[in-house]
């Protein structure tokens, strides 16, 4: 049994993660083993993510605090619940959830929110599917580089076909 206190610190500690987080994943664990929720928050460490079990009611309370979360979560808070919340990059932390869910059956993903916007499973899936930071930045990268690449390659062509027509030259006098 929880007392007041206990409850109200519990509040505060969601309701501040809340505030932290870039987007919220609600996600039912229920039919899951301990090293399976074990594994499941050490895959969601390094993409700066956590999961939390929560009472429903509480959680209730703590997106209070939070109108535009509120809003997309309030109804989806019915069974057994967790909340992943996505500190740095949402999609990595849909990606770490997609993964889970294909290796353990009784994971499933029931909803999310991100800047207030409700998201369905089907959209937290195709956040997963979406490129990273990291990755969308390399390949801006690569566009940015690609007209000088092209304008070198096409620079030293010239030369380095001038040097095989007098080569070509030279070989035709040798012989």
């Amino acid at each position: 049994m929880m007392t007041r206190d206990r409850k109200a610190q519990e509040i505060t500690t969601i309701s501040e993660k809340f505030g932290r987080s870039k987007a919220a994943f609600l996600v039912d664990f229920k039919g899951m083993d301990v090293e399976n929720v074990t594994k499941l928050r050490k895959s969601l460490r390094p993409v700066e993510s956590e999961m939390k079990v929560v009472r429903n009611t509480l959680a209730l309370r703590a997106l209070s605090d939070h109108p535009e979360m509120k809003g997309a979560l309030e109804t989806e808070f019915v069974g057994t619940n967790a909340i992943v919340f996505a500190y740095n990059e949402p999609s990595a932390a849909a990606k770490a959830l997609k993964e889970f869910g294909k290796e353990v059956e009784a994971f499933q993903i029931k909803s999310g929110a991100m800047d207030g916007v409700k998201m369905s499973e089907a959209a937290v899936m195709q956040l997963a599917d979406l490129p990273g930071k990291d990755e969308l930045r390399a390949m801006l990268l690569a566009v940015f580089a690609a007209p000088m690449t092209k304008f070198l390659g096409t620079a030293q062509a010239v030369p380095a076909g001038f040097a095989r027509a007098l080569n070509a030259y030279k070989e035709t006098k040798s012989n």
